[in-house]
């Protein structure tokens, strides 16, 4: 798809490498007509001057305002699109009673393709409202709801990855909700396939289909190797759920005699485009696999204080150069904000390295390790979580999409006070990052088109 070109003006920020905050003052960001940063200028460039003047004579410039800054887009590795009505609902019964009352019945609903359309159109309205720019989506086993996601994700301009779950096992899953069998269920995922790549067919899709096994324990074997086989057929992204909760990770040891990554390698579903959310009970070897295998792990730091029994291990995965970004996990996460999640990381992190438990001495209370830095929480919501799906965007370099966010830290309602006397723009990002809601997001591109916002 063409759009007009146009050109920023303005400063933005950006984590191009973890822990790295790069600062771009008064930079020219021209945006061509498929939608991807064309050119970067500084401002002592000797094309600035002359490229600010020719996008303004033309009308194409975009000049930000003051106390106005540019993010790249925000990256969302874990989202369950049909539990959008239940978020910020139930989190106060236990896991299997949120499943077997909550959530199950109201996935069985998404065969009611108008139902699924309706909450599926104000959930990617509201994602996109909150700075999400790429979203990778758990969906229902129903293929038309499914492929009603991914149609509305077309439609709106969302960036995503949308998986048809696959859930076959008689024994882990209810009557009312589940593959009727491993075919049916790999047959099923291959035609939903199809159907999303003919969608968008072409060489840079905005939606994606991602085959999608709930998790090991409600796919049975037969399943399992079906779907790997799909993997290995069209080489698109894997999603599933690993090691979340002892229940899990116990499971699939006493099913299979290893653990998760193991099992899912073996069934050759841990490839570059795997993404397993939680992971919270993988061990060294387990990371060293996933390392190996170039699969990512979205970490959800706030569903996993709910139902995952622990904290993820994100410094030891950081250390060992592991993929890794972030997801909201809607529902069992109650905000649909990844900035929140940044925010959940940060104190999910300083949580684990210090410990918890007061009547501990300091050097046996925590886990060995820093805890992370705003910038590397910025970092695995934007380039992070973009380089675990292996997409070119994240962050504002020349060829990668625009996708971006246009924050104003004067709106009404802002929660971010600059004062400008004292705070440095470094000061300006940490605020953004610690402080900036929904109210704070004026504009938000896709491939250079605007999705939200004015």
């Amino acid at each position: 798809m063409t759009r007009e070109p146009f050109t920023l003006l303005g400063t933005a920020f950006h984590t191009p490498e973890r822990g790295r905050l790069e600062v771009l003052e008064d930079h020219l960001f021209s945006i061509d007509a498929q939608g991807r940063i064309a050119e970067i200028l500084a401002p002592g460039h000797p094309d600035h001057a002359v490229r600010e003047s020719d996008a303004r004579l033309s009308g194409r410039l975009v000049r930000l305002a003051d106390g106005q800054f540019l993010l790249p887009g925000l990256v969302d590795l874990h989202i369950h699109a049909p539990q959008w009505p239940q978020m910020g609902k139930a989190l106060d019964v236990p896991l299997e009673v949120w499943l077997q009352k909550y959530t199950f019945p109201l996935e069985a609903r998404y065969a009611d393709v108008d139902y699924a359309r309706e909450v599926y159109a104000d959930l990617v309205d509201n994602l996109l409202a909150n700075g999400t720019t790429t979203a990778l989506y758990f969906a229902t086993i129903h293929v038309e709801a499914s492929l009603a996601l991914a149609g509305i994700c077309m439609e709106k301009g969302q960036r995503a990855l949308v998986g048809k779950v696959a859930m076959d096992d008689a024994q882990q899953c209810p009557p009312f909700y589940r593959d009727a069998d491993a075919a049916s269920a790999v047959s099923d995922t291959r035609r939903f396939i199809v159907a999303v790549q003919s969608l968008d067919p072409g060489e840079r899709p905005l939606v994606q289909p991602v085959i999608t096994p709930r998790f090991i324990p409600s796919c049975t074997d037969a399943a399992l190797q079906g779907l790997g086989e799909l993997a290995t057929e069209f080489g698109c992204h894997v999603q599933t759920h690993c090691s979340e909760s002892d229940w899990a990770k116990q499971f699939v040891e006493e099913r299979f005699g290893q653990t998760d990554a193991a099992s899912l390698d073996g069934f050759g579903l841990l490839t570059r485009h795997t993404i397993l959310a939680h992971s919270n009970f993988i061990d060294g070897q387990d990371m060293d696999l996933i390392k190996e295998k170039g699969a990512g792990v979205a970490h959800c730091p706030l569903s996993n204080v709910y139902f995952a029994n622990a904290a993820f291990p994100l410094r030891a995965a950081l250390d060992r150069q592991m993929h890794v970004g972030l997801g909201t996990d809607i529902s069992g996460g109650y905000s649909p904000s990844l900035l929140d999640g940044c925010r959940h990381a940060l104190s999910a992190s300083r949580t684990l390295q210090s410990g918890v438990h007061a009547g501990l001495p300091p050097e046996q209370r925590g886990a060995p390790g820093e805890p992370i830095t705003h910038q590397e929480a910025f970092w695995l919501a934007t380039a992070g979580g973009a380089e675990a799906l292996d997409l070119p965007t994240g962050s504002f370099r020349v060829g990668h999409e625009f996708d971006a966010l246009l924050i104003d830290t004067g709106a009404r309602a802002s929660n971010i006070h600059i004062n400008a006397a004292d705070d440095t723009l470094d000061d300006v990002f940490q605020k953004i990052v610690l402080n900036a809601t929904r109210a704070n997001i004026a504009s938000v591109w896709v491939s250079g088109r605007m999705v939200a916002g004015r």
